[in-house]
Formats: structure tokens, sequence, C-alpha cells
């Protein structure tokens, strides 16, 4: 359509919107103005939007004559530039055709090459053909024989020469008949090959048109069949030169054997000499058997003055076991007579309890300085399955370990501290239960016991542990020392245990042996190959001097059995075989192959074999190094000897480490008191129980208040949304009663009563945590607790539930507090009126901020604070504005935009330039539309103010003012505080007791945690008192120890 068609000075200017109108407005102009002079320019436009700038000015006077411009140029080269490539196009589309016209035309003018098919030999008689060759080749290469001479002509001696020569010349003899034979062979073969070559010839010829050429064929195979034969001639004739040759050496060699038969005389004299000899050795032998069977004879006197040796031994060990029995025996008596007297003063500890309990101290001891365990104990390392529990069961006479068939059972350090005492018992050193060893009974529950610590000492998927199991054993004419059992050494890891459990038991073992003190028990199974030994270098790399080792070879009635050298054992047991030192080497015999044999059974068997062995009876090994009494009795004077050596050196490294550490606490802590770990904690203890009691002292004033502010933070997000909104989007009372009545009675039977109890766990948690945050602050506050403060106050409340029934007893009060809606004096209507209000400014300041992020900075913060606002915060505002004008329009607008006043403030906001969708427009709507109605309800609030005595008489739609807001509002106050209330009651009466008995309960657990303590109690200084507590115990132990000990001497 033309849109204006206005006449100027010098024209026409109209404005077209619409491209097809153009051609019509020129010939309309044309046909208008008659005058040929004037230039007429019509210009297309495609929006309604004036433009600003040239393009709105009417065009000057034209008064040259119009020229083509430099665009016909280029329409016309692109229109020959097209011409050209339609050209070229369909020029190579013939060019195309005619080529594959000629290739046709070639191709069947070329002549028919079928006819060769029929002249080619066929597959398969080329292939017989190549077989008949291959054949006579073989036949060829095997006529011909080979030549060799027997190379040791010379040593043959003269006695035989004449028969070697006969044959050597028989020999040639048939060589040369067998070349002859040859030749004719090699002809027969010649001829056979030429039928062959006949036959395929023949079968040639029958082919086709090419028969011809077949006999052609066959005539080359024919000469290249007599060239072969002239090559089978040549070598042939080289053969029968090679062969006169060789016969010519014959004959030399015959005279060299001529001339070497003054040599083999020679030799034949040299013979009678030796032979001479020999006879006067052998005259010679019969005199050392002689001396032989003398020496046998003092051998046989020799094996029974030891037999007799060895019988007095025997009958001396069994009075000495006689007497030592009889000593128990007495001792036991002895103690028990003396129990009545002892019972009635103080019980002295025996050397071996008071040196135990120094160990025990030091198994836990760790610390920053130089000072390190270095007390005498014997460490018992050797090859798992080795026989290293069967030894220390032995020493201490009772089986106390459990046992396992090829399979890893001691999977912990054990400490054994073997004593002498009137009754045969075990204990731990945590446990006060004492197990009688001489019961079966105890005895399995002993042994279940120490493998039950055994796993549980063993975590986060490990097979073995560093923790130690310290258990005691007391009986009559036990040994006093201290044993550790170590994991046995393996060599291969299997699939049930841990990737890195060989390189850990090495390192248990490896720790314990590098204390320089320690006696090592070193366990080798005398049952297997020395050198599957594992042991042994370990032992070796650790006490290279063998100054502190003790070899103790087990399961000796195997090894006998097994071993066919008896003087293996003996090497062994002198140290001769093993690379490695030791003070003393022992053999024993630790069981009979059955689990069930008795500790008396083991020891009768012992004897019995060391009394009736080949090893004993053949002086092999001494009587002193077997036997396992003697080895208790070995270990234990060197164990002893180790503690009077070094004793007094440790005691003297832990006073220098004591008096370190009581120095660095006097320059860091010079004003506060030396606490362990437990003593903190006690401490800690007592002051969150004070805030507990604190905590029941809260007036019910405080409590209400809070849990009334608690109560409205939660709820009033969905009173306004789900509410107060909806209702109040109807158009009479009537309807925004039922409204509010349908909403009220849904939120007070589904989520109310749920959420109310949540407020009120909340609202304890949060008075009980500002308690200690109060105490935090306080100017005596210790910050070392703040840790466990946190971590116990943490875990109580996520332990404590609030009672079921309260959530119930909350629905039936607040259904009954929300059915009333009857405001009944002055007051109440006031305080309905301030609550919301003050709800209405608290919820339009929060949309205020919204918006203010939404839209961005004004013009006045622009200019005061150098900010501009973002592309989209200018989206925002202008979205904003055109909003704000259909509120302006429409002050009663509902909550919610028609399709239609979307479509419009779209495009009156694209008309400014500015792109936004649907969506965009509803989000800014959202904050808009909220503050706009919290600024009508709050201007119904201060209306409403005056209007009580109004909704008393029921003259409120006389008056022209609508109170259904105060209303609402004041059931939902009257709610709240009967909510709060019911909250209080429950929180003082109960749920505040409940919470004190998580509390303590906690604190109960953590401290028989001692993990958790030392996680949660950290700090140099609680590391630093500990260490002084610890160093403390074991300088007095050790020095009550030395003094018991220097008492002893």
């Amino acid at each position: 359509m033309m849109y204006k068609l206005s006449k100027g000075r010098f024209g026409y200017v109209v404005r077209i919107i619409g491209v097809s109108q153009s051609r019509w407005v020129r010939q309309k102009l044309s046909n208008q103005n008659g005058n040929p002079q004037v230039s007429r320019i019509v210009r297309h436009y495609v929006t309604l939007h004036p433009n600003k700038g040239g393009l709105l000015k009417f065009p000057g006077p034209n008064y040259g004559v119009p020229s083509r411009g430099i665009g016909m140029i280029i329409a016309r080269v692109l229109r020959g530039a097209l011409k050209i490539r339609y050209i070229i196009l369909g020029g190579s589309i013939a060019g195309g055709s005619a080529l594959a016209k000629t290739y046709e035309q070639w191709k069947e003018a070329l002549p028919d090459a079928k006819f060769l098919e029929g002249l080619m030999p066929s597959q398969e008689d080329l292939d017989s053909l190549r077989e008949s060759l291959i054949s006579y080749r073989d036949k060829i290469k095997d006529a011909i024989p080979d030549f060799t001479l027997d190379p040791k002509l010379k040593d043959l001696g003269e006695d035989k020469f004449d028969q070697l020569v006969l044959w050597f010349k028989e020999r040639l003899d048939d060589a040369i008949q067998a070349a002859e034979e040859e030749k004719t062979e090699n002809s027969s073969y010649l001829d056979d090959f030429s039928s062959d070559l006949k036959q395929h010839a023949v079968s040639f010829s029958a082919m086709g048109s090419a028969a011809e050429k077949e006999r052609e064929k066959a005539e080359l195979l024919r000469l290249r069949l007599s060239q072969v034969e002239a090559e089978l001639k040549e070598k042939t004739e080289r053969y029968n030169r090679e062969l006169s040759s060789l016969t010519n050496e014959n004959a030399a060699l015959t005279g060299k054997i001529e001339t070497n038969a003054g040599a083999v005389n020679e030799l034949q004299e040299r013979k009678a000499v030796l032979e001479r000899e020999i006879s006067s050795l052998l005259k010679e032998n019969a005199g050392l058997k002689a001396s032989l069977s003398k020496e046998e004879n003092i051998r046989e006197k020799y094996e029974g003055l030891q037999e007799e040796l060895m019988q007095v031994q025997l009958k001396y060990q069994k009075e000495v076991e006689r007497l030592e029995k009889e000593n128990k025996e007495l001792r036991k008596s002895l103690m028990l007579k003396a129990g009545d007297t002892i019972g009635q003063r103080k019980i002295k500890k025996s050397l071996i309890d008071m040196y135990s309990e120094v160990l025990d101290e030091l198994c836990d001891y760790d610390s920053s300085y130089d000072t390190q365990d270095h007390l005498p104990r014997v460490v018992v390392v050797g090859d798992q399955s080795s026989g290293k529990t069967s030894v220390l069961e032995m020493v201490a006479q009772a089986r106390i370990f459990p046992r396992g068939a090829g399979e890893m059972m001691t999977r912990a350090p054990v400490m054994v501290t073997l004593s002498e005492g009137p009754y045969h018992i075990a204990s731990f050193k945590d446990s006060t239960r004492e197990f009688d060893l001489t019961k079966e009974s105890e005895l399995a529950e002993l042994r279940k016991e120490v493998e039950l610590r055994m796993r549980n000492s063993v975590r986060s998927g490990r097979t073995v542990s560093h923790e130690v199991i310290s258990m005691s054993v007391k009986g009559p004419g036990l040994q006093r020392m201290v044993l550790v059992d170590l994991p046995g050494i393996i060599s291969t890891v299997t699939v049930d245990l841990a990737a890195d459990t060989r390189d850990a038991i090495r390192a248990i073992s490896q720790q314990y042996m590098s204390n320089p003190n320690a006696i090592i028990l070193c366990i080798q199974d005398g049952s297997v190959d020395a050198e599957r030994s594992n042991v042994t270098d370990l032992v070796s790399q650790m006490d290279p001097q063998g100054k502190r080792t003790i070899f103790v070879l087990t399961k000796v009635d195997l090894a006998e059995e097994n071993l066919a050298n008896p003087d293996r054992i003996r090497k062994i047991l002198s140290g001769k075989l093993f690379p490695m030192k030791a003070l003393g080497y022992f053999a024993v015999v630790t069981g009979k192959g059955s689990k069930e044999d008795s500790i008396q059974e083991i020891k009768d068997y012992e004897e019995s074999f060391f009394r009736t062995s080949k090893i004993f009876k053949g002086g092999v090994i001494n009587s002193h190094q077997c036997t396992t009494r003697n080895l208790s009795f070995a270990v234990s004077e060197c164990f002893w000897k180790m503690v009077r050596d070094t004793v007094e050196q440790q005691a003297d490294a832990f006073k220098a480490t004591r008096f370190n550490l009581e120095t660095e606490w006097k320059n860091n802590f010079p004003r506060t008191r030396e606490l362990d770990r437990d003593e903190l904690f006690e401490k800690a203890r007592g002051e969150i129980l004070d805030e507990v009691v604190n905590l029941s002292q809260v007036s019910p004033k405080q409590w209400e208040d809070a849990l009334s502010k608690k109560l409205w933070d939660k709820m009033a997000t969905h009173i306004f949304e789900n509410i107060y909104l909806p209702a109040a989007q109807t158009e009479n009372s009537g309807t925004f009663n039922t409204t509010a009545d349908i909403k009220l009675k849904q939120w007070a039977d589904l989520t109310l009563p749920k959420k109310c109890v949540e407020v009120g766990w909340e609202t304890l948690e949060e008075e009980f945590r500002a308690f200690m945050d109060r105490a935090r602050n306080s100017r005596d506050h210790d910050n070392i607790f703040d840790n466990l403060k946190a971590s116990v106050v943490d875990e109580s409340m996520r332990r404590h539930e609030w009672e079921d029934k309260a959530a119930d007893v909350l629905r039936v009060i607040q259904l009954n507090a929300l059915e009333d809606r009857s405001v009944h004096d002055k007051q109440q209507w006031d305080a309905a009126c301030k609550f919301l209000e003050d709800s209405v400014k608290e919820k339009l300041l929060n949309i205020e901020g919204t918006l203010r992020e939404m839209v961005g900075p004004g013009t006045k913060e622009q200019w005061m604070y150098w900010c501009t606002p973002t592309e989209e915060q200018k989206r925002r505002a202008a979205v904003k504005g055109e909003l704000e004008k259909i509120l302006v329009t429409e002050y009663t607008h509902k909550n919610t935009l028609t399709y239609d006043e979307v479509t419009a403030v779209r495009k009156n906001v694209q008309s400014q330039g500015v792109e936004v969708d649907n969506e965009f427009i509803r989000e800014t709507w959202h904050p808009v539309y909220r503050r706009h109605f919290l600024r009508r309800s709050l201007a119904k609030a201060y209306d409403c103010r005056k209007a009580f005595y109004a909704y008393h008489q029921g003259l409120e739609g006389e008056l022209g003012v609508e109170c259904n807001d105060i209303v609402l509002f004041w059931r939902i106050q009257q709610m709240i505080k009967i909510t709060a209330n019911a909250l209080r009651q429950q929180v003082m009466n109960r749920e505040a007791r409940r919470l004190e008995k998580d509390i303590k309960e906690v604190l109960e657990e953590y401290g028989y945690d001692p993990e958790k303590k030392e996680q949660l109690l950290t700090g140099r200084r609680v590391m630093l008192a500990e260490e002084l507590k610890r160093v403390r115990q074991i300088q007095e132990k050790l020095e009550e120890f030395i003094h018991a000990l220097n008492a002893e001497k």
C-alpha cells in the first residue's frame, strides 16, 4: 500500500510498504507528472518505524540524464560467464558420449585370442612334468656314496696292524665295485626318466592345434636331459679321482704305521714297569687293611664308651628332673603356706612381673626424641610353620597358641611373660581373668581368645598387625623371661593374603631384631632343605657377628629320617652350613605330629628320641645342645645377663628424655598445668555438662519468643504464597474466607505439625549452640576443647529425635486455633494489625531487594557509585516499566498475566530495541506483582486500624472497608502462640532432658574410645603432656625394677 504521497518543490516523495507496489507507484507518478526533466525516485521501506538521519530527507533534484551505473556492467559480465559455463558443460557431455562410442568400436576391432587356450598345456600336465624332474634329482643324489677313513690308525697296536691293512684293501675294492654299479644304476635312471618324458611328449602331441610347439618343447627337454647326463659323468669321474687320491693317502698312512711300530714296543715296556708298581701297591694295601681293622676295633670301643656316657647323662638328667619336681612341690607348698601372711601385707611383685610392666609401657611409647626401646627381650623368629610357636609352648609348658595346618595363625606380635608361681595359669594384660592351664577346656578358651585378639588387631584389609598382644604365664619351675612370638616369614603371598603381607612381616621382624639388646631366637625347620631357609639371611643381616643370636633346629626326628648323611646336621649345629653366626646351637623335638598331644607326652617323646637317636650316638651333637629344657635354661641365663648389663643405661636415657620434655614444657607453656589427654577430656566433659545445666535454666518466655520467631520464619513464605495471595484474588469477603479456610485446613492436616516439630528441634539446637558459643567467647576459654565440644554436640543432635506423639498433639491444637474467626477485643485487633503490617513490611523489603538485583542500579546510584547495569538488568528494567504500566492501569489486577498482555509487553519492549521472550516477562512479573500486592495489603492494613467497631457490629460493607486480611492474620497469630506454648512445654519437660541423656551417652562412648580422643584432642601441648606422663611412668618403673634387681643380687 502507499503510505504517503506528498508533492514538494521538486517532485513527489512516496513511502511504500511492500515490494509488489513499487512498479505501480512508478506508473502513477509518470502519469501525473508530464515534465520529463524531473527525476522520480521511489524508495522502498520494510517497516513503519521512522528512520533517523538522511534516509527521511526528500531527495534533491537531478537535472542530468540518468546513466547506467556499474551494476549494469557487473550484470552483463555475470551473464557472459554463465553462458561460457553452459557451453563448457555441453561440450564436456558431448565429448564424453563420443569417446564412449570410439572405445566400443576399438574394442570390436580387436582380434579374437581364444585360439591360444587350445595351444597351451594344462596345469595337470605341467605338474606331472615337474614331479618327474624332482624324482630324477633325488635318484641322482642318493646314488653318490660317502667315503670316510678311520682317523685313529696311529692308535692301533702292532698286533692288529695286518688285520687293518687287509680290511682297508677289502673296503677299497668294495668302493670301486660300488662306483661301477652306480654308473649302471644312473643309466637305468636316465632310461626310466626318458621313458617318462616320452609318455609326456605323446600326451602333449595330442593337444589340439599346438602339437608342433609341444614337440619343440620335448626336443628342448631332451637336450636338457643330455646336459644332465654329461654333468653326471663329470661328477662320476671326479669321484673316481678322489677315490684314487684317498688310496694314495691310505698307503702313506700305512707307511707311517710301520714307522711307529718301534714306539709301540716302547709302550709295552712301560706297561710292564707299571704292572710291577701295581703289585707293590697291592702289598702296601694289604698292610693298610690290617691297620684299618685295628682302627675299627678302637672305634667300636669309642662308641661303647659314648653310649655308656649317654646312659650316665640320661640317668643324671632323670635324677635332676625328679629333684626339680620335688622342688616344685616344695615351692608350691611354701607359697601356699605363706599365702595367709602375704595377704595381710602388701604383695611384693616379682622381678619378671616388674620388668614386664616396663615393657608393656614401652610397647605404646612413641616420642620425637631419640630415646628408643632398647630393653632386652627374647624375639622368636622363623619361617612359617617352622615350629616357632611350638618351641615357645614347650618353654611355657602349655599349648596356649592356636594352630592351623599350613595356615598363618600368628598375625600379631605376642609378648609372653614367663614367671614362677604355685599354679599354672595364664592371663592377659588388660583382663583380670585367669585361665587354668591344667584344664583342657580353659586351654581351648585361651586359644580362642588369642585367635580373636589377633583377628581384631588386623584392620583395613591387612593380614598382619603391629599391635602387641601381651599375656603372662605363671607356673612352677618356669624360667623367668619375656618372649615375643612374631609372625612367620613367608616367601610367597597367596591370594587370600594382603599384597603387602610379606613386606609387613619382614618390617615387624626387623623392627624387633634391630633392638641391639634383643636376644634373637632363630628357629629353623630341620625337616626341610637348608637352602629354602629365609630367616637365616634376615638374622645374619641384623646380627652379623652372632653376639645375641641362639639357633634352634626343630623337627630333628623328621630330619633324621629324611637325611641320608648325618654330617649335614653336624654342620648345621656347628654353624658351618648357614651364613650366620650364633651364641649357641640347639636341636629340639617339639611334637609327635598330632595337635592333641600334651606337653608331657612331647617331652617324653623328645627324651626317648635323643636316647635312641643315631645322631646322638654318632657324636654329631653334644648332650647340652639338645632338648627344650636345656634351651630354656640357656635362653633365660642369656636374657638376664643382657638385662643386668643394659637396664641402667636405658634408665639414664629416659631420665635425660624426661628432663628435655620438662624443659620444653616450661618454655612453651609456663602458666599451664600439665594435663594429659584423659585429664583434658574429663575437664571438657564437665564444661559441656555445665552448659546442659544452663539450658534447663532458660525462662519460658525466652523459649516462647524464640519458638514464635522461628515458626514465623519457617511458615511466612507458605502463608503469603499459598494462603493469603490466592484468597486475596477473590471478589468478595465470603469467597475470601472460604478460600482461606480450605487452605488453612489442608495445611494443618498435612504439613504444619511436622514442620512445627522440626522448628522445635532446630530451636533447641540453636539455643544449646548459643550457650556453647557464649562459653567460647568467655575470658577463661581454652580452645583446645573446641573440636571435642563441637563433635559431642553434633553427635548428640544427630541422635536426638523428637517424641513421636508430639505431631498429633499439635495437629489438634492448631486446628482448633485456626477455626476461631472472631477477634474478641480491640487489643487483639491492634495486635493483629501490627502483626500484618510488620509481616508485610518485612516481606516488602525482601521483594524490593530482589527487584533491585534484577533491574540493577538506578540513575542516582550510577552517578554516585560509578556502577552500571548489565545487559540483562537493562532488559529487566524495560520489562518492569511496561509491567508497572499495566498495574497502574488496572489497580486490582490478578496475580497472572494473560497471553495478550504478555504479547503487548513484548512488542512494546521490542519497539524500544529490546528483545525478550514470554518466560522472561513472566519471571519479571512475579516480584513486580508481589510488590504491588504487598503495598496494597499494607494500605488496607492502615485503613483497618480503626475499623474494629465496624467489624464488631458488622458494618464493614456499609463503610466500604474490608478487613478479612486482619482476621486471617489474627487466626495465624493465635495459632503460632498456641504452638509455641506447646513446643515450649515439650522442650522444658521432656526434650531438654532427653538431649542431656544423649550428650552423656556420647561423652561416655568417647571416654572409652582412645582413638576418638586422640583425634579430637590434638596439638603440641597435648602430645607433650602425654609424652611427659609416659616417660615419668617408664622411668619410675625402671628405677623400681633396678632397685629390686640390685636387692636380689
